[in-house]
């Protein structure tokens, strides 16, 4: 499934950055498997054993988890606040807030769902 299918269809869209998330059923982290996927996305794939570790017990974490909480924390505590009053920074989360809804919009764009009619646009592709 993999190398006829899978890696045949990346191979026809711009994925240079795309991170590969996958689960950590052992059928899925077999050595050949897991060597393909890290010859096609080096330490853009995360899984057991593979560059970024999955985490055990971990089944709901989607890639937003990965990206999002890490990047709150590094501006929440990009100063290292000494006192309560500065542990609370409502507009770093603002920020962030509206980052990744452009991001998401951005994202809707390059793989061709319309963001007024997500559903329209994945059923004519997809289905």
């Amino acid at each position: 499934m993999i190398t006829n299918f899978f890696i045949p269809e990346l191979n026809n869209h711009d994925v240079q950055e795309l991170w590969f998330l996958q689960d950590g059923a052992t059928c899925h982290t077999a050595g050949a498997t897991i060597d393909l996927l890290k010859d096609t996305f080096g330490d853009r794939l995360i899984s057991r054993f593979g560059p970024v570790n999955w985490p055990p017990r971990s089944c709901d974490l989607t890639l937003l988890d990965y990206f999002l909480w890490g990047y709150v924390k590094s501006l929440v505590y990009a100063d290292k606040p000494q006192t309560l009053g500065r542990q609370h920074s409502p507009c770093y989360c603002r920020y962030t807030a509206t980052n990744v809804g452009k991001s998401h919009r951005k994202l809707d764009v390059q793989i061709g769902l319309h963001p007024s009619q997500p559903w329209q646009s994945y059923a004519r592709n997809h289905i």
